[in-house]
């Protein structure tokens, strides 16, 4: 990604689904967000377009100018590992993953577990642990 995304290419960005990412304009512009890497085409129908990690970063990023972000090649937070590890509580600032990723990373982890609940139980149900 060389470029920051235009003006347009932003506001579809900032107006992306805060759970999902899903993301809704022109066919041009959603193309145009592809081809730089921000978003992707779900390859099955209705074909929607989401957020890619570098297009979530983006979004957090707000509205602050090009020359405020981090230099390339840094982190904005410690990684920790690329899965998701819950947290025990007692920690006095969170190893990054605060504010709307955080939130993505445990919804995901929830939608996940209730997956599994539903594939384990012959009747479908999430109500019960597997």
């Amino acid at each position: 990604m060389a470029l920051s995304p235009t003006a347009a290419q932003r506001r579809i960005i900032d107006a992306a689904d805060p759970a999902t990412g899903r993301l809704r304009g022109t066919p041009a512009q959603l193309a145009a967000l592809v081809k730089r890497g921000l978003a992707f085409r779900h390859p099955r129908p209705p074909h929607d377009h989401f957020l890619t990690p570098a297009g979530h970063r983006i979004r957090e990023a707000g509205g602050e100018p090009d020359g405020v972000t981090a230099a390339p090649g840094t982190p904005a937070a410690p990684d920790a590992g690329g899965v998701f590890a819950a947290r025990v509580g007692g920690e006095e600032t969170a190893p990054g993953g605060t504010g709307t990723a955080r939130l993505r990373e445990v919804r995901g982890a929830w939608q996940g577990l209730l997956e599994l609940r539903r594939m384990t139980h012959p009747d479908g149900s999430t109500d019960r642990p597997c």
